[in-house]
């Protein structure tokens, strides 16, 4: 093997000098497969990092599982639940749970002097987690809930928190800023409920039909409009530790429920967005097949050009006893090299631009169409091994056919291709 990696490692130079027509044509195989990674290393990333800020918005409004009563209910009306501190311990248990949280949704409308605008309040209690929110808040303060609210002097139980959040969409069509206060009206039974909340805070999560339908508040609001107790919610979040064992986590909660109790999935409560991300997966595949072919025809060519080039070099090295596998190993070896520096740039080259991205945020979205308002990155280093590693195989595996060729060279013919 040293022989061929001296060889090898001695002919074939990359300039017109001394290279021929395979010298600036190995040039532009080693470009040709650097785009190439590039290509699949930015598109998988970029896929990848839309499917995961699409993901962890929904998951953000609605968690991973939800458990909530069978029982069937007019639209913006929940059944209640209760806190049973027994089940909660045992959903606690399950394996892959990491956090149980309690929630409760009214459907109401917000009136100005101008419009009257429908929405949804969504109840929060205490140790719900906020991290969503908070990553998403433009402008203010998250609301404080009843639960963090010190009694009042007489050591009487302090009302419901008035502070709720709103988006910035609810927002700038009703004209509202921080600090405005906000009438409300729920409906239920004969007669519709008024509450006055005050703005503590703008969110935006560049979701759209989540942005324009839900306010977020104190989840005694929500009881005392339904007339619920305090125990009564209308049903517990769930957070799993990995979204890629959704389904497993869920059938294991289900089975430590009542038979009058329901779990659904994040997926399944969003069947049609789920769907269209999944849907992105093929677009991955596709992008990463064109370009794992456009590497392998550039490296081929660059080698037939080489074996051509070369053929009086082959002739002699077979009259002097390099046998037909020796010959191709010098080759291949010289094939790989070129191969590996293209992946080594790509790499690079990708690795660049996603952290540029990433931190600077240089290309911009329309957020009403995409979500969001740049392009998101999601930079594994997973996804740079197996890009690259998918594509030395594609291309080694190409080059065994114009490799083959060698062996059909006879040393007395080319020999005599030039005197």
């Amino acid at each position: 093997m040293k022989f061929e990696r001296f060889i090898a490692g001695r002919f074939m130079p990359r300039s017109h000098k001394g290279g021929g027509f395979s010298g600036p044509l190995s040039t532009i195989a080693v470009v040709s497969i650097a785009l190439g990674v590039v290509v699949m290393v930015m598109a998988v990333c970029i896929l990848r990092g839309f499917q995961g800020e699409i993901a962890s918005k929904v998951v953000g409004f609605g968690s991973h599982l939800t458990v909530s009563n069978y029982a069937s209910s007019p639209a913006y009306q929940e059944e209640p639940i209760a806190l049973d501190a027994d089940l909660v311990g045992r959903i606690r248990h399950v394996p892959g749970v990491r956090h149980i949280q309690y929630f409760a949704t009214k459907g109401g409308m917000v009136k100005t002097e101008e419009q009257i605008y429908g929405i949804m309040l969504r109840g929060l209690s205490e140790g719900y987690d906020t991290t969503f929110f908070a990553s998403n808040l433009v402008e203010g303060r998250l609301p404080q809930f009843s639960s963090q609210v010190a009694e009042s002097p007489s050591g009487e139980e302090a009302a419901p928190s008035t502070e709720v959040l709103i988006s910035s969409t609810i927002a700038s069509r009703l004209r509202l800023h921080v600090g405005d206060k906000m009438r409300t009206y729920f409906w239920g039974g004969d007669t519709p409920r008024s509450r006055a909340f005050t703005i503590c805070g703008i969110y935006n999560t560049d979701l759209t039909e989540f942005d324009e339908l839900y306010i977020v508040g104190d989840l005694r609001q929500v009881q005392r409009l339904n007339g619920w107790e305090e125990s009564q919610v209308g049903g517990y979040e769930v957070l799993v530790d990995d979204f890629d064992k959704l389904d497993e986590v869920a059938s294991r909660v289900e089975q430590e429920l009542p038979y009058d109790y329901s779990v659904q999935t994040i997926k399944e409560a969003n069947p049609a967005l789920f769907a269209w991300l999944d849907l992105l997966n093929s677009n991955i595949t596709l992008i990463l097949v064109i370009m794992s072919l456009v590497c392998a025809v550039a490296i081929v060519s660059a080698l037939l050009i080489m074996i051509f080039e070369k053929g009086r070099t082959i002739g002699l090295l077979k009259a002097l006893g390099a046998t037909n596998a020796s010959v191709r190993r010098i080759f291949l070896i010289k094939a790989s090299r070129l191969i590996a520096e293209g992946i080594l740039i790509g790499d690079a080259v990708a690795l660049t631009l996603c952290v540029l991205q990433q931190r600077l945020q240089i290309v911009k979205l329309d957020a009403e169409s995409y979500s969001m308002s740049h392009v998101p990155v999601d930079i594994d280093p997973w996804i740079f091994l197996l890009v690259s590693l998918g594509t030395l195989a594609a291309c080694l595996v190409a080059l065994l056919l114009p490799a083959a060729y060698i062996s059909h060279i006879s040393p007395a013919k080319a020999l005599r291709i030039e005197r």
